[in-house]
């Protein structure tokens, strides 16, 4: 279908799903330019439980994300006006630690896909999706943040403190932010001193499905990670490559 063609309006930014209140999974924000698309992923996760609200371009997504402050968006890239890159930045730039974001892309989009996870998105779908998948996919982010352990004793070493309850990094004293993805790969490694993970064991402990074949995403968050608490990146103390077999974490 061209995206230029008449389409049905969208439900207005404002408006709630009717019936909705009483579900407790959380809110979700759908943001693509195609309304079959987004009313479908819409039906989807209200059935599974969550709240939904549609916006139909990146002003609407950002306007939308200030005002209801979802728990995830479900963010397309190739949007009008506004691309879905730059409402990741702004985003991230003012929600950096408190929205989710899995990305919507085309097969033929990955050099922009790599950028979304280096910007901090925590997941991504290629189109053509299953939408039950999407839904699966919204459960495992979410699901780590609602489960992390709110008492757990911080872990502290000489240059670098982890609290998991407060969900905060400091290094060398100074808070550094992380996004929700950073901040569970950094714990699961760290709570596994010494320990090698696979690409694939950490997308099955951190992203919590096995079906997810793409494990260059676990590749693209250890950088991440690297670049905001190692001293030298490129010689990092911390989490170190095990070459031909993954990551460990050293204290």
């Amino acid at each position: 279908m061209n995206k230029a063609s008449a389409r049905p309006s969208y439900r207005p930014i404002a408006d709630t799903i009717a019936g909705m209140e009483d579900h407790a999974r959380g809110s979700v924000l759908v943001v693509d330019d195609e309304p079959t698309i987004a009313e479908v992923v819409a039906r989807y996760l209200e059935r599974a439980g969550y709240r939904t609200r549609v916006a139909s371009d990146g002003v609407q997504a950002i306007e939308a994300a200030a005002s209801s402050r979802p728990d995830l968006v479900v963010l397309d890239l190739m949007l009008p006006g506004v691309d879905g890159l730059e409402v990741m930045r702004r985003l991230r730039d003012h929600n950096r630690e408190r929205i989710a974001v899995i990305l919507l892309t085309a097969k033929g989009e990955e050099a922009d896909r790599i950028i979304g996870l280096r910007l901090g998105a925590d997941d991504y779908v290629v189109k053509p999706f299953s939408p039950a998948e999407l839904v699966a996919r919204v459960d495992a982010v979410l699901r780590r943040v609602d489960t992390s352990p709110g008492q757990a004793a911080p872990i502290e070493l000489s240059d670098l403190t982890i609290d998991p309850g407060a969900r905060r990094v400091f290094v060398r004293g100074e808070e550094v932010a992380l996004t929700q993805r950073e901040f569970e790969v950094l714990l699961f490694l760290a709570r596994h001193p010494g320990q090698v993970f696979s690409r694939n064991q950490l997308m099955d402990a951190v992203w919590q499905y096995s079906f997810y074949t793409d494990t260059s995403t676990v590749t693209v968050h250890i950088r991440r990670l690297r670049s905001k608490i190692e001293v030298d990146p490129a010689r990092p103390k911390h989490i170190q490559t095990v070459w031909g077999v993954g990551y460990r974490f050293q204290p």
